[in-house]
C-alpha cells in the first residue's frame, strides 16, 4: 500500500483514483499530477515503483497546498471571518448554512438532529 504525505492510498485502484484520498486533490489534479511526474494514471497504485512514489510526492510537497497545510489555511479563513465579524463568520460561529441556503426547513445536516421544543401542542389560555 503506497503511503504518500501520511496516507496510505488504496492498491487496487488505478493512481489516478488513489490520488484522490489525498485531501485537496480532485479529478482532475490527480491527472494533472500524473502527467507532471510522468506516471501511467490507469496503472494500479500498487505497481507504482518507489521512484514513482518519491516523484508523486516531491512534487505535491513542492507545488501544491495539500493535507495538513491545507486544513490548516482552510482553518485560519474561517477563523478570520468568525474574528472580523462578518455574516459568514457568524453563521460559521451558529453552526448554520454559509451559502444562503434555506434553514425554515431542511438544513438538517448543518444544524443537526431536531431538538423537540416541549410544551408548544395544546397550549390553552385560561380566562
Amino acid at each position: 500500500m503506497p503511503r504518500i504525505l501520511g496516507v496510505d492510498l488504496p492498491n487496487d485502484k488505478p493512481t489516478h483514483i488513489s490520488l484522490r484520498y489525498i485531501y485537496g486533490i480532485g479529478p482532475t489534479l490527480a491527472l494533472k499530477v500524473c502527467e507532471q511526474a510522468r506516471v501511467d494514471p490507469l496503472r494500479k497504485a500498487r505497481e507504482l515503483s518507489d521512484e514513482d512514489i518519491a516523484r508523486i510526492a516531491v512534487l505535491l510537497d513542492r507545488e501544491y497546498t495539500v493535507e495538513g497545510p491545507l486544513r490548516r489555511q482552510v482553518h485560519q479563513n474561517i477563523d478570520r471571518l468568525k474574528g472580523i465579524q462578518s455574516y459568514r463568520g457568524l453563521r460559521h460561529r451558529r453552526s448554520l448554512p454559509v451559502r444562503g441556503q434555506r434553514t425554515k426547513t431542511n438544513a438538517r445536516t448543518r444544524k443537526g438532529p431536531r431538538n423537540t421544543v416541549a410544551g408548544k401542542k395544546g397550549v390553552k389560555e385560561t380566562k
